[in-house]
């Protein structure tokens, strides 16, 4: 996500770096060129004005031109204006849930193919790892199969899916569905609603019953990501019709130009509470306006990358592998199980927009997945007393492996070369005091 404007915003910044004086007409190079790379982005025209007036009125005064480094003064400026841009009053962003003796009632509602469904599921995953106990109820009664997909995606998240078999009333669906919940004890109700390919007054007055039969804490308003301002234009008339106490942008990780993530807010003045950033049914993040301003700048999200660390790394196997380390007693096993780590974090893409400066310099095709995922087959070729005692891997060993990989022989000495190396840097690294410091804490 963000790709495009980010590489230009970036450049742009760059150009500032190291720069003990700037002028006027630096500035107004550099808002000419942040409109034109906003424009591009599809976002709206008058967020554009808006944001470029702002910027324009406060880097031309003292506050840049009179810094001690104007440059980063200027990107501070951008900063928070972007910040400004997409963020929402304190604690606004967040879900309003009810305690848990009492049912937190959550619609669901947006265009066909929004991916409304498949959010509906990955929100019940999330409610759940948070300890509380998600229904979700299927009310999409005119889109084919959309019953089996909740269902199947129900399944899993392991979150019951509330249906009544041959009935054509949503209402009736979402009312029962509810009671079910209260005398079942589940203390959230997340109802999916039909989808349209276009506003359609029929569907919209559906969605406007159901609304009125459940009474909503949350009706979350699901837009594709990649339908740019067309998205803003359909959930001002969601706002208008029904109500919207929040948006959740499906499909952020595409190569899109982020005009509808950065136009909502500031239009249609409902927040943005959740990202869908892959496939997976765990791939839905908080919005957080600050951190997505620093991907877009180019400044990085180290934040959101230590937390997606936090959530894949074991604790207890980090502590393993620290006493392995120290011991120089690291084998395959345990670097096929960091090669899996890697994997849990997902995609480099999304790895890279997190690290400071690698936004427009590193591109994912520079990493050698393929050679990663090579060396992942020539290991899993291996026996386990080969992959604990590499030492013992001789030519027929190494012949087998090759062979059981789709790989030569000559990779796996590459592989066993390297993995030497590697146990020698990790060596050199446990007798650094530094490192012993850090392994401590």
């Amino acid at each position: 996500m963000f790709e495009s404007i980010s590489e230009k915003f970036s450049g742009i910044m760059r150009s500032f770096y190291g720069k003990s004086k700037i002028s006027e007409k630096n500035i107004e190079d550099a808002v000419d060129e942040i409109k034109l790379a906003l424009l591009d982005a599809d976002v709206n025209l008058r967020v554009v004005r808006r944001f470029i007036n702002g910027t324009r009125e406060e880097a031309l005064g003292e506050k840049v031109l009179k810094a001690v480094d104007p440059g980063q003064q200027f990107t501070k400026i951008i900063y928070d204006r972007m910040v400004n841009l997409l963020s929402s009053e304190e604690g606004e962003s967040e879900l309003k849930l009810k305690g848990p003796d009492v049912v937190t009632t959550i619609l669901m509602m947006g265009l066909q193919g929004s991916g409304k469904t498949t959010t509906s599921a990955k929100l019940a995953k999330k409610l759940k790892k948070k300890g509380r106990r998600p229904l979700l109820i299927a009310a999409d009664l005119v889109r084919p199969a959309a019953i089996t997909q909740l269902q199947v995606l129900g399944e899993q998240v392991e979150v019951p899916v509330f249906t009544i078999e041959g009935c054509k009333d949503p209402v009736k669906v979402a009312k029962e569905g509810l009671a079910y919940a209260k005398k079942n004890q589940y203390d959230i109700i997340i109802v999916d609603t039909s989808g349209r390919m276009h506003l359609d007054e029929i569907l919209m007055t559906e969605i406007q019953d159901v609304s009125k039969a459940i009474n909503p804490d949350e009706t979350l308003f699901v837009a594709d990501a990649m339908t740019g301002q067309n998205a803003v234009t359909i959930a001002k008339e969601f706002e208008s019709k029904v109500g919207i106490t929040g948006v959740i942008l499906s499909k952020f990780d595409s190569d899109t130009r982020g005009g509808a993530a950065l136009s909502l807010r500031s239009v249609v003045g409902k927040p943005i509470k959740f990202i869908g950033v892959g496939e997976k049914m765990e791939d839905l993040d908080p919005f957080y306006a600050d951190r997505i301003a620093s991907r877009i700048l180019g400044m990085g999200d180290v934040v959101s990358l230590v937390e997606k660390a936090q959530e894949t790394i074991d604790q207890k196997e980090a502590e393993r592998l620290q006493q392995k380390m120290r011991k120089n007693a690291f084998d395959f096993q345990d670097y096929l199980d960091q090669l899996k780590q890697m994997d849990k974090m997902g995609s480099m893409d999304k790895i890279l927009e997190m690290i400071p400066g690698a936004a427009g310099q590193i591109s994912a095709d520079d990493i050698p997945v393929k050679e990663l995922n090579k060396e992942r087959a020539m290991i899993l070729s291996m026996t386990p007393m080969e992959r604990q005692n590499y030492r013992i891997i001789g030519l027929s060993r190494r012949k087998r492996i090759a062979k059981g990989s789709g790989s030569s022989v000559v990779e796996v000495n590459r592989l066993i070369k390297k993995f030497e190396k590697l146990k020698k840097q990790m060596k050199k690294m446990t007798k650094n005091k530094q490192f012993q410091k850090m392994l401590k804490n």
